[in-house]
């Protein structure tokens, strides 16, 4: 056996971590972009990496971690700029009970 073997098998475990690690990430920023929920079982799946091999890569736990927080952020922005609030519903409501008033008068001279 040579004498250097050891170091070969080295390399290629770094080797292989580095493309692993590429793949995930590379697969990390292609479910964010495509505006899916970053989860550590979807990223394992799609990555083809175990889900315990991604709890032992900090950088990819705290992208994913910042993912859900950035998703969780924009979530609660959209949800609170689209919901009504009471006021403005009040509003949209006499606006249609005093339309329905006049289509009324309007009815009620044409009969």
């Amino acid at each position: 056996m040579p004498a250097d073997h050891p170091q070969h098998l080295a390399d290629h475990a770094r080797q292989r971590h580095h493309q692993t690690l590429q793949r995930a990430q590379h697969t990390l920023t292609e479910l964010a972009d495509a505006g899916e929920q970053v989860t550590v079982a979807l990223l394992a799946k799609r990555a083809g990496v175990s889900r315990s091999w991604i709890y032992t890569q900090p950088a990819l736990r705290d992208r994913i971690r910042q993912l859900q927080q950035h998703r969780a952020s924009a979530d609660f922005v959209r949800d609170t700029a689209t919901r009504a609030t009471g006021d403005s519903l009040r509003q949209r409501l006499a606006l249609a009970h005093e339309r329905i008033n006049q289509l009324r008068a309007e009815n009620k001279q044409l009969s």
